[in-house]
């Protein structure tokens, strides 16, 4: 009888993410083929690859592995091929991702230059639907003492209180402090709001002693620093 779908397991040899990967390495796999090797199993009717690629191909907006980091529960479960748990699967891998990210730059967790800060938060922040507002507290030798999130908005604005800021770097007994923000456009350029409020703070920290060494907006993939752009 004559079939025109091959499950993986009736593929030849060669076209098997699994013996690819062990013969030659993931490097050779495509993204759907490293997506397959994860989910494991397909439906009836498909072959785990056929299923990633369902998943890669299900935003029209992020098309790709960028979409993951877009992507819901709920979206994922709508994915032919994809129930509860591999849908856990897919949103455990995409936070895997982040934090390795993270762990790859824990070398630069003194955070003494803009380039440092960014590149760790970077992957947390770049995909980001909504702008969210970070503080860093640093001691006087730029290591972390804590990181928060103190502001949530909307796309389009969040609120930034210079008085809460300084409460939780007196707080933690910071001496240096850095803002970090998103644009979910995704181009970091400051508005002027970004320079007025820099400015706000950089004024209210020399009066109480605890100096704002930065403000760095993160976009995808990229950053701009107002310490380097001569705002501080």
């Amino acid at each position: 009888m004559n079939k025109n779908h091959f499950t993986v397991k009736e593929l030849p040899l060669s076209e098997r993410p699994y013996e690819k990967c062990e013969k030659l390495g993931p490097g050779v796999l495509s993204d759907a083929e490293l997506l397959a090797i994860i989910i494991r199993s397909g439906t009836k009717n498909e072959r785990s690859i056929d299923v990633a690629s369902g998943i890669l191909n299900y935003s029209k907006i992020y098309p790709g592995l960028i979409g993951l980091n877009h992507m819901t529960l709920k979206e994922l479960q709508s994915i032919k091929g994809i129930g509860r748990v591999k849908a856990i699967q897919m949103l455990c891998i995409t936070e895997l991702t982040k934090r390795m990210a993270k762990a790859t730059n824990e070398g630069a967790i003194r955070f003494i230059t803009p380039e440092a800060v960014a590149n760790y938060y970077m992957q947390d922040m770049r995909h980001l639907t909504e702008e969210k507002i970070l503080l860093l507290m640093l001691d006087s030798k730029s290591k972390i003492l804590k990181d928060m999130v103190i502001s949530s908005g909307t796309v389009n604005s969040s609120l930034l209180s210079p008085r809460e800021i300084f409460l939780h770097a007196l707080k933690h007994e910071a001496v240096n402090i850095i803002i970090l923000h998103n644009h979910p456009s995704g181009d970091p350029a400051p508005s002027r709001e970004d320079i007025n409020t820099t400015k706000r703070l950089k004024e209210v920290g020399n009066l109480i002693g605890i100096k704002l060494m930065d403000h760095i907006i993160i976009g995808d993939n990229k950053y701009i620093s107002l310490g380097e752009q001569g705002y501080l």
